[in-house]
């Protein structure tokens, strides 16, 4: 499987570095690489995480490493990476804005 990140998952994991940044930026440059890395491994096993429980429709699949979800899905030979969000933001405004 091929893995793939969207526009949305590439300025996401540019925000957090940006952010770490502030306080390490060489804890910035080592986290982004860890977050990328865990969705690389999704090319292996990329069903081994459950779908959004109240979602099913979606086919949005998450994985979470540390504080942050990784938001992907699994298309017939590609997984996507839709979002890298912090847990403690509200992900469903940001996954299905039309139902906010």
């Amino acid at each position: 499987m091929k893995v793939v990140f969207t526009e949305g998952a590439r300025q996401d994991l540019l925000a957090i570095g940006d952010y770490i940044a502030r306080d390490n930026p060489l804890r910035a440059l080592s986290f982004t690489d860890e977050l990328e890395d865990r969705c690389m491994s999704l090319e292996r096993f990329p069903n081994a995480y459950p779908i959004l429980a109240r979602r099913l429709q979606s086919n949005i699949r998450r994985m979470v490493h540390g504080n942050y979800s990784i938001f992907y899905s699994v298309l017939s030979d590609t997984v996507s990476i839709i979002h890298v969000l912090n847990g403690a933001m509200d992900y469903e405004k940001i996954l299905f804005p039309e139902e906010s």
